[in-house]
């Protein structure tokens, strides 16, 4: 627990050395590590009057940019007249309307001669003036100063470590009625129009001089529920501190159960030194259980800004609290891709080979033109021959008596040798023009269609027609085979052969001339002749013998 008057001999000298306190705080400025940051409304107590509001933006840049949003600052209590009126509210009411966010929270005395060492007799006598009335105009004041200067709204941190020793405004030498005057100055604020106080009871850690239980005033006067606690015994470690009586943990249940919001109004180093293994656990404790503020006491020796003294602790101040930044943008390297060239690859221009068209030469074949004599034929006498009469054919219908239908006459086809034109074959192409080949035609020998035999009715006898010589021409037509007509199916008659015709005898009077027509044509026309018959017999007068 801090001394007395180590408070007011910084209000004294607060604003000659403001100046150089923050020069050398600005040099002692710990390296800056990775912050962690705390949404938890956070201050310092840098001095009393006006230097401690101008130090404000500058621990916030020592922080990193850290928001400082509470102002917290003490009256003196050396007399009533500078606790009613004091004259340094001015700057904190400008820096308090400056922003809704923030809090001005204000320690009160409650007694004047408030660091004088006085004994606990005279202590308890002014309790009992207090719990009768005697000092309500000073706080009457003192709230009147408060609304007209814009700050209704003050935390006022009334009676802080009354569970000590030190201070006139202690509660140990009469509890009953400190807890009675504690009520009447609260009500006697409260009564001023336009007032919205709100009060933190505010004991030391640990059990000091008394349980700061037993002094309790009661939840109908008290707000906020805080603690002020320092790197100190009772406790040599941060987990004694936590789990002794009326310690961390107890202020919290206590807190809980009465349905208040805590506070840290006053926390730093002290009797142990620069211990950073303390500053980080209480910062932690702080973050976990969410007060409605919290305010490092910064100067020598409880101190980390301005405080050279404790260079570790407030470089762990400082991780701890400074918001978090995001790092430098490292611009990704732009790796330009290589532009690689595709290779132009020429397509390769094939020359199309001219493959020459073969002229194939069309064989001239020559007509040979054979003069063919027309030999003076003298007409024939040809005589009459007798048609016999046809012996009529047995009947074939069914029916008696009923002649047999006539039967259709049938046409006889007479064959003519069909003479077709030389086939010349074309030569396959070669890729040389090749020689000239004379094709040697093929003459067909001549059919003559063998049509099936017609049943004819009366058979009759074929007599020899005398051969008219055919006159060979150079350009035979062939002549269209007519297709067989098939008659209708009759009743089956039988078939008379055809006599075979008679050879003329020797000594003939037919005389048959062949004809030459030369070799290339006698091969496609065959061998031809022409007969002549001439009748000299004994009467006509030519016969020799």
């Amino acid at each position: 627990m801090p001394r007395p008057h180590r408070r007011l001999a910084s209000t004294c000298i607060g604003t000659v050395t403001a100046g150089l306190l923050a020069t050398g705080a600005a040099l002692a400025a710990p390296e800056r590590e990775q912050p962690k940051g705390s949404d938890v409304a956070m201050g310092a107590f840098l001095d009393s009057g006006p230097p401690g509001v101008a130090r404000i933006p500058q621990l916030s840049r020592w922080l990193g940019g850290k928001e400082i949003r509470v102002g917290h600052t003490y009256l003196p209590g050396d007399r009533w007249a500078r606790i009613e009126a004091p004259d340094f509210l001015e700057a904190w009411a400008q820096w308090r309307r400056a922003k809704a966010n923030r809090l001005f929270v204000l320690n009160v005395p409650m007694q004047q001669h408030n660091e004088d060492h006085v004994p606990d007799r005279q202590v308890a006598q002014l309790i009992r003036a207090g719990a009768q009335g005697e000092f309500d105009h000073h706080f009457q004041r003192l709230a009147e100063k408060l609304v007209d200067l814009g700050l209704p709204d003050t935390v006022i941190v009334l009676g802080w470590e009354m569970n000590g020793a030190t201070y006139t405004h202690r509660c140990a030498p009469d509890p009953q009625g400190w807890k009675e005057y504690w009520r009447r100055i609260v009500n006697t604020m409260r009564s001023v129009p336009g007032q919205d106080f709100k009060f933190d009871f505010a004991p030391n850690r640990g059990s000091d001089a008394i349980g700061w239980t037993k002094c309790y005033p009661g939840d109908d006067v008290v707000d906020i529920i805080g603690m002020d606690s320092y790197d100190q015994a009772p406790g040599r470690t941060f987990d004694e501190m936590v789990s002794q009586p009326y310690g961390l943990q107890q202020h919290v249940d206590f807190a809980k159960a009465h349905g208040k919001e805590i506070s840290y109004p006053e926390w730093g180093l002290f009797r142990h030194g620069d211990n950073p293994e303390y500053v980080q656990r209480m910062l932690k404790w702080i973050g976990q259980h969410k007060p409605l503020y919290h305010t490092i006491t910064d100067y020598c020796p409880h101190g980390v800004w301005q405080c050279k003294q404790n260079p570790r602790s407030a470089k762990a101040f400082r991780a701890a609290l400074a918001p978090e930044r995001p790092g430098p943008v490292i611009p990704t390297p732009v790796v330009p891709t290589p532009v690689i060239p595709t290779p132009v690859v020429p397509t390769p221009v094939v020359p199309t080979p001219v493959v020459p068209t073969p002229v194939v030469p069309t064989p001239h074949v020559p007509t040979p033109e054979i003069p063919v004599p027309s030999p003076a034929v003298p007409a024939p006498d040809v005589p009459v021959v007798p048609t016999p009469t046809p012996t009529p054919a047995p009947s074939t219908s069914p029916v008696p008596g009923v002649p047999d239908p006539a039967p259709e006459p049938v046409p006889v086809p007479v064959p003519s040798p069909a003479v077709p034109s030389p086939e010349v074959p074309a030569p396959d192409p070669v890729p040389v023009t090749p020689e000239p080949v004379e094709p040697s035609p093929q003459v067909p020998a001549p059919e003559s269609p063998s049509p099936e035999p017609v049943p004819e009715p009366v058979p009759s006898p074929a007599l020899p027609s005398p051969q008219t010589p055919a006159s060979p021409s150079p350009d035979p037509v062939p002549v269209p085979v007519p297709s067989p007509v098939v008659p209708s199916p009759v009743a089956p008659s039988p078939v008379v052969p055809t006599p075979e015709p008679v050879e003329p005898p020797a000594n003939s009077t037919e005389w048959c001339v062949p004809i030459n027509f030369g070799e290339w044509l006698s091969k496609l026309l065959g061998k031809q002749s022409v007969c002549v018959k001439i009748d000299w017999g004994k009467d006509s007068g030519f016969w020799p013998w």
